[in-house]
């Protein structure tokens, strides 16, 4: 980013990241914000703060804690709901004394910090909200810092989004031009410099959806426009890079969420390798200040490793009592994954039938959050989907299980939906039109999986295979070589979560090459481990392993991504990027 001419990089920071429960803090390892910032400091870009509570960027609840379900489900977020404020002003004053000292006025390179995030955008329009949060900064700030807002294009943004006193910038693509794109702007804030917070390089994906991309052309055409306006542009994405984990968000009306990988056809790849689109832009930006006397940094060598043999080891269901931190919970009906402390990941409901289930007796199952594999007796009958496929038919044995093991596939980001977003099962059960009762819940921790195994030997008896049924396989990975970036090819497999055990537990991410567009999953070469120790290959396939009758098969790991085919659709001086 230092080498194309960039004056600064823009950050946003996760509130869930960094408090993952009420009483836990974390800014260690991956998580050290402050190191990162240390970094861009010692390369020689400024750093500008996008510090929330809430950030969007389509990542999980866009930042939000999803365990302040748990203790309020009727939460209004982004508002003086009791709940939610007080939360976030625990957040605040946790979060900004440990960002003071790298502010600008203080020695470091932090020049501005925004406050929430396109607040003109959301319904509630509480102006006692941002003022609160405009006063928390200041009174940890004072005036060593630039505070500002952004909000979209149409004049009812900012009725709502700017806060008074605080700077005011707006965000839009190639789309607009810059006298279109800033006039609701100019028309809130008739004076100052004009910012372009958001502009908009490619676009996010979804699953099931073509891959989205920007025309390199048009990005670098309208960036010479905006700065030849006098315009300061912040690029929305510069690397987009991945959300690896649970940690990919979800738009709403329809459901949609987002794939593991982030690289929004941004200028350097979801690996910060540099593309065409990079070059285009650093062209743009000599046209006005010179680059920096350094060249292009190289991409980094991508590994090939191969295939990797993988092994079946046993069903969700035989494993269920080593794949949970504690004890079943109970409940006369379902309840949500939040109010049993599930935050993320996978919950399986359990029912024990209490009488025949003729041919044809329908299971609804209205309140699936989000998608759901249903078994009968260890036997898979179907997959539930939010909003979209609720009920099936359904047959059984007094005595015999009724499993349903649900995915919480990403908490809603934007806008009225972050206030529907429970995950699991949140309303009653019906079978042939009688509402269920009694209900076992297990919150499941898959990646328990590794310390499980060096503690209990799996035996075959006491498994059962079955393609169809949510099941893990594991294979090992030794790389004699150097470690490398590298791509999981999982052709073949359908659907499900990929984990790496290395020196360290790593979530990879989540898979669904059947829908697409990311068909391979990004592996960072710090996730591996060379020498004669494996790296273990954890896979929780849900829906259809390749494998038959119980043999051996394989995953890829390769040296190119595989992302679908373009498609043209997009939204709508002081140069900075966005990094995810």
């Amino acid at each position: 980013m230092y080498a194309a001419g960039l004056d600064a990089i823009q950050i946003y920071v996760p509130w869930n990241i960094h408090q993952p429960l009420e009483n836990k803090f974390d800014f260690e390892g991956q998580n050290n914000v402050f190191q990162f910032i240390s970094v861009a400091r010692e390369i020689g870009l400024l750093v500008i703060v996008r510090a929330g509570p809430y950030m969007d960027g389509e990542w999980e609840f866009g930042g939000l804690p999803a365990w302040i379900l748990q203790k309020n489900p009727n939460t209004v977020f982004r508002t003086m709901d009791p709940t939610y404020i007080h939360y976030a002003d625990l957040w605040i004053d946790k979060f900004l004394p440990l960002l003071r000292p790298l502010l600008y006025n203080n020695g470091g390179p932090v020049i501005m910090v925004q406050i929430e995030n396109e607040y003109g955008s959301y319904f509630a329009c509480d102006k006692n909200y941002t003022s609160h949060l405009r006063d928390k900064f200041v009174s940890h700030f004072q005036d060593e810092v630039l505070l500002f807002t952004t909000d979209g294009t149409l004049d009812s943004n900012f009725k709502c989004g700017p806060i008074p006193g605080v700077f005011a910038t707006t965000d839009f693509g190639t789309s607009y031009s810059p006298e279109r794109g800033f006039r609701p702007l100019r028309n809130y804030q008739p004076k100052g410099p004009l910012v372009n917070s958001e502009f908009y390089t490619g676009w996010l994906d979804h699953w099931g959806h073509r891959h989205q991309t920007v025309s390199r052309l048009l990005v670098s055409v309208m960036l010479d426009i905006l700065l030849n306006y006098g315009a300061s542009v912040n690029m929305y994405m510069f690397e987009g890079g991945t959300n690896f984990g649970y940690w990919n968000g979800a738009d709403d009306l329809p459901y949609l969420p987002v794939p593991t990988s982030y690289d929004y056809d941004a200028p350097l790849s979801e690996a910060g390798d540099i593309t065409e689109k990079y070059k285009d832009i650093a062209r743009v930006i000599s046209k006005f200040k010179p680059l920096p006397p350094i060249s292009f940094p190289p991409s980094t060598p991508k590994a090939n490793y191969g295939s990797i043999q993988m092994h079946f080891v046993g069903s969700v269901l035989d494993l269920l009592d080593h794949l949970t931190s504690g004890p079943p919970i109970k409940s006369q009906y379902p309840v949500s994954m939040e109010a049993i402390g599930q935050f993320q990941g996978f919950t399986l409901y359990r029912h024990t039938l209490t009488s025949d289930l003729q041919k044809g007796t329908v299971i609804n199952v209205p309140g699936v959050r989000d998608r759901a594999y249903v078994m009968i007796n260890k036997v898979s009958v179907g997959v539930l989907m939010r909003d979209t496929q609720t009920s099936l038919s359904i047959t059984g044995l007094k005595g015999q299980n009724l499993d349903i093991l649900v995915e919480n596939q990403g908490h809603i980001t934007f806008n009225k939906g972050i206030n529907d977003n429970l995950k699991g099962i949140i309303q009653n059960v019906t079978l042939a039109g009688q509402v269920v009762q009694g209900w076992t819940m297990y919150p499941l921790q898959l990646d328990k999986y590794f310390s499980m195994s060096k503690k209990h030997r799996i035996h075959q008896q006491d498994v059962t295979f079955d393609p169809k049924v949510p099941s893990l396989y594991v294979g090992e990975l030794t790389i004699s070589s150097d470690v490398q970036d590298t791509y999981l090819d999982v052709t073949g497999w359908k659907k499900g979560q990929v984990f790496i055990k290395s020196q360290s537990m790593v979530n990879l991410g989540r898979y669904w090459p059947l829908k697409g567009p990311q068909e391979r999953l990004f592996v960072p070469g710090p996730y591996l481990q060379g020498g004669p120790k494996p790296n273990q290959i954890l896979l929780v396939e849900l829906e259809a392993s390749p494998c038959v009758a119980n043999q051996t098969c394989v995953v890829k790991f390769v040296d190119t991504p595989l992302i679908n085919g373009p498609v043209t659709r997009h939204r709508f001086n002081l140069t900075s990027g966005d990094i995810h």
